[in-house]
């Protein structure tokens, strides 16, 4: 490991451990997710509580919640804690405008989140995270995966030129490609959205820089011809799907609920248990705008 990234990995797993007097936080790697455990979401947090939940969110980007009774109300109440709750686009005529439910059965020709991403970044402020929440487990109670990676440290990992290189781009973020990507045209009601963000972002809580690109979403780097954009972008996707010392991966079971940083991580829902059934809803928090 090149010395820049030995002092990048070396300040995650380092760190003391933090004091929690109303949770214990046990962490999943030493550089991305933890189970939380001590909580009843059910139930309106207390203030101290919320300081130290938040604080968690803060240190370890992925949290997860296990054997939890959640309401669709409790689990948009809980969301509430974070701010305020993002919209569903094409919501449903009749369904909750918060909720996205999320099925997958023999029927299914694709199930949503299954290549590495994070989700909206079309949007002029994406999400500031997401609450998933399983319902249902594919038979025998295994399958489903999801694999998160930290992009703070995918940016810390790659060479200082190759960093300062990347903090002067910008990208197009195009909500319009997941459909043509399935050969699909965006329906008419669906207002698409474009926006430019930075190759690199600043998050907006903790200063720190983080890489901000990912395939489903990232049309082109706007400074660059369009085969040196997909050269680099490949190289960069390459770089987060296949460096697992970024990476974490949660094992779900019923009620369970992941609450992830829409910001400085991405995920990948693995699809491993076609034909069976899983069912589940997503409940997202709205996010800022992001700056360089």
């Amino acid at each position: 490991m090149e010395d820049y990234a030995l002092e990048a990995v070396e300040r995650l797993t380092t760190r003391p451990a933090e004091p929690y007097d109303t949770l214990t936080v046990t962490p999943i790697t030493p550089v991305l997710g933890a189970e939380v455990t001590g909580l009843d979401l059910s139930r309106e947090l207390t203030p101290q509580q919320e300081k130290e939940l938040k604080h968690a969110f803060r240190t370890h980007h992925v949290l997860v919640f296990r054997d939890q009774d959640l309401t669709p109300e409790r689990h948009k109440r809980f969301a509430e804690v974070f701010g305020a709750l993002h919209p569903v686009a094409l919501a449903r005529e009749g369904s909750d405008p918060h909720i996205l439910e999320i099925k997958a059965d023999k029927e299914s020709k694709a199930v949503a989140g299954n290549g590495w991403h994070a989700d909206g970044t079309a949007d002029p402020e994406p999400s500031l995270g997401s609450m998933l929440y399983i319902t249902t487990m594919p038979e025998g109670g295994s399958g489903g995966d999801t694999l998160f990676a930290n992009m703070h440290l995918a940016y810390e990992l790659l060479s200082p030129a190759l960093r300062g290189f990347l903090d002067s781009l910008t990208a197009l973020h195009d909500g319009a490609l997941p459909w043509t990507a399935a050969g699909l045209t965006p329906p008419p009601e669906y207002d698409v959205p474009r926006t430019e963000h930075p190759v690199v972002v600043r998050h907006p809580e903790n200063d720190r820089k983080l890489l901000f690109v990912n395939a489903p979403y990232t049309s082109h780097i706007t400074q660059l011809s369009r085969g040196e954009s997909d050269a680099l972008l490949d190289m960069l996707y390459a770089h987060i799907a296949r460096t697992p010392l970024l990476h974490c991966r949660v094992r779900w079971q019923e009620r369970t609920l992941v609450f992830w940083d829409n910001r400085s991580v991405q995920h990948h829902a693995v699809w491993d248990y076609f034909p069976l059934t899983r069912e589940g809803r997503r409940v997202a928090i709205d996010g800022s705008p992001l700056k360089a």
